[in-house]
């Protein structure tokens, strides 16, 4: 089998074009697609701690170090640690923070918009259950 004919090829470059579109996008805002990933998923009352940043976004805690200290020096989020576990760091998001969400939920809604406009509701379930299948089957994986 060519590499160009495995479903994880096809599962890069169709992320890896969604992603680069994003950017595109959320560029016009003065952010990333990956910041704005982040923004979308703060808990904009409660806050979210740095741990469950990390697990939606698929890196260790220490990885983000460089990215949340860029948004807070932009003033798009700032930190609380907890009142008796200082290791336990919420993210909230500030006034202008809420504004680059918002139009990051915009810019998602609307692309969504325009692939539900062009797949039929069975291909779009089709596809979801599959990527969940497939997602099943990679943390399931043991060589």
């Amino acid at each position: 089998m060519k590499h160009q004919e495995t479903i994880d090829y096809f599962l890069k470059i169709t992320w890896q074009n969604i992603a680069n579109r994003y950017n595109q996008l959320a560029s016009e805002f003065g952010i990333t697609q990956s910041v704005g990933y982040l923004l979308i998923n703060i808990d904009e009352i409660n806050g979210t701690t740095v741990s469950e940043v990390a697990a939606l976004l698929g890196l260790k805690s220490t990885s983000l170090s460089r990215m949340l200290n860029n948004l807070e020096h932009d003033g798009l989020i700032y930190r609380e640690s907890h009142l008796t576990d200082k290791r336990s760091v919420k993210l909230y998001l500030t006034d202008l923070g809420k504004e680059k969400r918002h139009l990051a939920r915009v810019v998602v809604r609307k692309f969504n918009d325009h692939l539900d406009a062009h797949l039929s509701t069975e291909q779009r379930e089709q596809l979801i259950q599959s990527l969940k299948n497939i997602n099943e089957l990679t943390t399931n994986y043991k060589p």
